[in-house]
């Protein structure tokens, strides 16, 4: 390992410890991070703002944009309200039966969209319904999260590594559906039943509360019905546009951006309406992250660690498909799992072609390392950053660690449950 391997270590750990320990603000640590990256040439303007595979991811970035805009209009209509009381009324009132629905829903839409977009959608209903319940909202927020990022490995457009990596070893979006839906469908039970342990406390039922909900009106909730069908329109585009993306090729922040120009345009919402709900804190956030982790991928950190891999598993077909799994379980809980795959997929092309055995069994492991190991981390997922902005946004903050400790536990009972299951499909 060379002097700059080390100081971009050292820079990218400082961060995440800063972070992760909360002694700064996070999006000082994570700028401070980016700065000193390039302070010290261990990556360039032109790596950090221009390149795909070192640089801000612009995709996710205006992705976000464009839906917060739209999510902020949608907002203004009283929809929000309107499905809170809703979902209440179907669980009747009971906290853990709103919580199965939401995750159900969660995971589902994350699989035809997107797991950051599908938050953003998901986390207003939750703020309103926790509301109205007098119930905690930290637990549903954090199971909402876990829901996104495991729905989102069902498919080819759940998650941005799935799309590299369809991209790379072409492979449809039926292929995803064949191999990966099945281990999603497991996980999602395992899921439901982690949250019925890890927020036990968290399901108070409160009968008033419940009775006041009951008699409450959907239609009364709805504030601006002209402003709603302009908002449902618009957001039905977007929709159509992102599970038409294999077709139309435009990028989802392409449509994003499209979509939240559009509302704004034919609505009666003001310019400084629409922006006034953007987390522009996450945003700048992502930017620095983003920084940080390209300067690991200039510098060759991400290449070291790939190469270690390799040299692990010895060729062995069993251990290499372990290995990579676990290991793209922590280190996409670590780092953002898009430069990771990146780099990653030359690697396991080789691999593949070179005693990597039957199905694409070496990219399935790389997937759902990949994109389950986000939920490991309050960073881990840009799904997970997103809600943590909005939670602080609404008053109730979580922290680093509140959301890492259950994270972790969720991501080693995924840990326990994809290895047999490789084991026994794959391997054995």
């Amino acid at each position: 390992m060379t002097l700059t391997h080390v100081a971009a270590l050292a820079v990218f750990v400082g961060a995440y410890v800063l972070i992760a320990t909360e002694r700064v603000h996070r999006v000082a640590a994570a700028l401070g991070g980016a700065s000193l990256m390039l302070l010290l040439g261990l990556t360039d303007g032109q790596a950090a703002f221009y390149s795909r595979d070192t640089g801000i991811d612009w995709n996710v970035v205006f992705l976000l944009f464009g839906m917060m805009v739209i999510v902020g209009v949608v907002k203004q209509t009283g929809l929000f309200e309107a499905l809170a009381i809703h979902a209440a009324k179907r669980a009747r009132g009971r906290p853990f039966a709103i919580l199965v629905m939401l995750l159900v829903i969660t995971a589902t839409a994350s699989a035809l969209l997107d797991n950051v977009t599908t938050v953003l959608l998901i986390a207003p209903v939750t703020f309103l319904l926790c509301e109205r319940l007098a119930l905690p909202v930290t637990p549903y927020l954090i199971a909402e999260v876990m829901a996104a990022n495991i729905g989102g490995t069902a498919t080819l457009i759940g998650d941005p590594p799935n799309i590299i990596i369809a991209s790379r070893a072409g492979l449809t979006f039926n292929d995803f559906l064949e191999h990966l839906l099945p281990l999603v469908l497991v996980l999602m039970v395992v899921l439901i039943a982690l949250c019925r342990w890890l927020f036990r406390g968290a399901f108070r039922y409160h009968p008033e509360l419940v009775a006041e909900v009951m008699a409450l009106s959907e239609r009364e909730a709805i504030r601006d019905r002209r402003l709603l069908v302009q908002s449902l329109v618009v957001l039905a585009l977007v929709l159509v546009g992102f599970v038409l993306h294999p077709v139309l090729h435009y990028e989802p922040s392409v449509v994003a951006l499209l979509g939240a120009g559009l509302l704004v345009l034919v609505s009666s919402v003001t310019v400084e309406e629409a922006i006034a709900d953007v987390e522009w804190e996450t945003l700048v956030f992502f930017m620095g992250l983003f920084v940080m982790v390209g300067a690991l991928v200039e510098t060759g950190v991400i290449d070291e660690l790939a190469g270690l891999l390799v040299d692990a598993t010895g060729g062995q077909l069993v251990a290499t498909v372990l290995v990579l799994l676990l290991a793209s379980m922590v280190l996409s809980g670590v780092v953002d799992n898009i430069p990771y795959v990146a780099t990653m997929a030359p690697v396991v092309a080789a691999l593949q072609q070179h005693g990597g055995g039957t199905d694409h069994v070496l990219w399935w492991a790389l997937a759902a390392g990949a994109d389950l190991g986000g939920n490991a981390t309050a960073v881990g997922a840009s799904a997970n950053v997103v809600v943590l902005g909005m939670a602080k946004r609404y008053g109730t903050p979580i922290s680093f660690w509140e959301f890492t400790r259950y994270g972790l536990i969720v991501v080693a009972a995924c840990a326990v449950v994809s290895v047999p299951w490789f084991w026994v499909r794959y391997l054995a």
